[in-house]
């Protein structure tokens, strides 16, 4: 059989042979192997929830999800209102996170590498 057939403005022609019928066995012969199917993980009865994050002092969250680059504050540090206390990468882009207020870093709950989501406890400042 022919046909024609017109695509962006070129007509081709197109020759079609019909094949013989094949048994269901010769065609799994030749058919691909189906993909082994993947086990879902188990899931339980009651959701577990994070723990609670607690610290002293104003929280520093992430306000997007996003990977940390660097982390330029530890605990014990005195910081000023706009220190950049960690880098966040967040879609290709690489985000200052500043010190919302003086004062004395607390606590420091990221490392570089770690994923964070929006509201990520990161930084505790009192």
């Amino acid at each position: 059989m022919k046909y024609q057939l017109t695509l962006n403005g070129r007509t081709y022609e197109v020759e079609v042979e019909l094949a013989e019928p094949m048994p269901m066995q010769q065609f799994q012969a030749y058919a691909p192997a189906p993909a082994a199917a993947v086990a879902e993980p188990a899931v339980s009865e009651a959701p577990v929830a994070a723990p609670a994050v607690q610290g002293e002092g104003k929280c520093v969250e992430s306000p997007m999800p996003g990977t940390i680059l660097k982390v330029n504050v530890t605990a014990g540090q005195t910081v000023k209102e706009g220190d950049v206390l960690v880098i966040l990468e967040a879609m290709k882009m690489e985000n200052e996170i500043m010190a919302p207020q003086g004062g004395t870093v607390n606590q420091v709950l990221v490392s570089k590498g770690s994923a964070v989501e929006t509201g990520t406890p990161m930084v505790f400042i009192s």
